[in-house]
């Protein structure tokens, strides 16, 4: 009698639990050690099955493809374009040094003094595109242009950097985003982080803004072009030093 109830049960728990079977010893309902003595469980694992190959797994010592895998190393982008959020207040002050000693008068609205023959508009009404076709059509003259004097080079570099198109605007938003490129060139982030000091950092921005002195006093470009610095290095240096006091 009771060989045949277990039988039953046997028949019936395999039913049910058979699609968890390949997870589960088999057990006896009738022996004591499955469930007691021996530690035995309804869960007991069985013995470590083969990894399938390919699977993947929580936990990647072990397979490849797995939640926990460190990520495939990327490749790095030819210029990581930072935006230098972190450090609005800051970079907005450097950004005023800046246009102080490149454009003080006319701001995002600038084109270089010596320019002959200016643009048919205000620099900020203007598309990527048109300034384009103004510097290609008045070749021998300069083309400094904007809050921070971008020369037709650098300009074109950094357009091609930020991925504009020829029909963006050469807006305020633009020509900042543009700048910050260059203040991220020039060391800001290594001088935030204490890797360079302020004055590396303010010799750097010299080297990319003519108007502002290096620590000998001087422009860096001091004589090429009729540069030459518009402020004192000690200024410079005060003015550095209210924003970033040590």
């Amino acid at each position: 009698m009771f060989v045949k109830l277990e039988r039953l049960l046997w028949v019936a728990l395999v039913l049910i639990w058979g699609p968890f079977g390949a997870f589960a010893e088999p057990f006896s309902m009738l022996n004591g050690d499955a469930l007691g003595r021996t530690g035995g469980s309804l869960f007991t694992a069985s013995a470590a099955l083969p990894p399938r190959s390919g699977a993947a797994s929580l936990f990647s010592d072990r397979n490849e493809g797995s939640l926990f895998a460190p990520f495939p190393k990327r490749t790095a982008p030819r210029h990581r374009v930072s935006r230098l959020g972190a450090y609005a207040a800051p970079v907005v002050k450097i950004r005023q040094i800046i246009e102080d000693a490149e454009s003080r008068k006319h701001g995002y609205d600038a084109v270089q003094f010596g320019a002959r023959i200016r643009p048919s508009k205000r620099p900020t009404q203007m598309t990527i595109g048109e300034i384009n076709a103004w510097i290609d059509a008045t070749p021998g003259q300069p083309h400094a242009i904007g809050r921070y004097q971008f020369i037709p080079a650098t300009l074109r570099r950094l357009v091609k950097l930020l991925d504009l198109k020829q029909h963006d605007v050469f807006s305020p938003a633009v020509q900042d985003r543009l700048a910050d490129i260059l203040l991220d060139e020039a060391g800001y982030g290594k001088f935030r982080a204490g890797r360079i000091t302020r004055h590396e950092f303010m010799n750097n921005l010299a080297k990319i803004w003519a108007g502002l002195p290096t620590s000998s006093g001087r422009s860096y470009y001091d004589g090429y072009a009729g540069n030459k610095a518009s402020l004192t290095w000690e200024d410079f240096d005060a003015q550095m030093a209210q924003i970033f006091p040590s």
